[in-house]
């Protein structure tokens, strides 16, 4: 195995176990990844604050790809924040309420917005979105780049949301099932691969020098962009087809137990 100089890995369903935990020896094996001077890179479809909340004081030292590839920030810096366009956003908001049972939730770079009233959704996404705020009409213009619309579904997402929402990829949008009951609008080219290529050529970096870990379809990307590709036991089966290894799952810490199998530590 090459010298690895990068590791990204997607946090919910990957990272994170079942009750959106890190695990304690996190770290001691952080330390570990410092020392040999190796890049440790979370990269989610969450909103960045939603991201940076697990890492505490080692937040300034490390790279974050948030909304699936939309924003990007190395070392507190900005390199990369892509928006959406205001022009689509109500049209496409107009669509989702016409699903039963779809919910949607504007994702930006100062807050997440959502119009729904139910309590237990609100709470729910508030562990994903840590600065929200409700609106009355999603429809009307907010004072935030949007970078995606995230859309969920208590009975799926594949099944329910994509056939519906699949249209807008007419507007040259990328429409991608995100999780079990999650969907992500953004634009064309975005997506967490195109944010890692990003992030290697700013550090020099190569994809041969990468290891990625992944469990859903918008992972994908990601993973084709690292020579060291891993599909969680619990993956997608169409993750599971494009890695070229297999973690164990979330709820046994399978990203950590892989790198420690690299670094060789116990």
């Amino acid at each position: 195995m090459e010298d690895i100089k990068l590791i990204v890995t997607d946090m919910d369903g990957t990272f994170l176990n079942s009750l959106h935990e890190v695990s304690p020896e996190f770290p001691k094996i952080y330390e570990e990844l410092k020392k040999r001077n190796i890049l440790f890179v979370p990269a989610s479809g969450r909103q960045m604050l939603g991201i940076t909340k697990y890492f505490g004081d080692i937040e300034s030292e490390m790279a974050f790809i948030a909304e699936n590839g939309g924003y990007v920030i190395y070392k507190n810096k900005e390199l990369f924040a892509d928006k959406l366009d205001p022009k689509y956003i109500a049209e496409i908001i107009t669509a989702i309420r016409t699903i039963p049972g779809a919910t949607a939730v504007l994702s930006g770079k100062k807050k997440a917005y959502y119009e729904t009233d139910n309590q237990g959704f609100i709470d729910y996404i508030s562990q994903f979105y840590t600065n929200n705020e409700r609106r009355e009409d999603l429809t009307e213009p907010v004072d935030d780049s949007i970078f995606k619309i995230a859309v969920y579904h208590a009975e799926g997402s594949e099944i329910n949301l994509y056939p519906a929402l699949k249209e807008f990829e007419k507007y040259h949008l990328e429409v991608v099932v995100s999780g079990q009951y999650w969907l992500d609008i953004m634009n064309k080219n975005i997506n967490k691969g195109v944010a890692l290529e990003k992030l290697q050529k700013a550090l020099n970096i190569t994809p041969q020098q990468t290891m990625a870990f992944g469990d859903y379809m918008n992972d994908i990307q990601m993973l084709e962009n690292s020579k060291y590709s891993y599909a969680m036991q619990n993956a997608h089966p169409s993750v599971k087809k494009i890695a070229s290894f297999e973690a164990c799952s979330n709820d046994n810490f399978g990203v950590l137990k892989t790198i420690k199998d690299y670094l060789k530590i116990n």
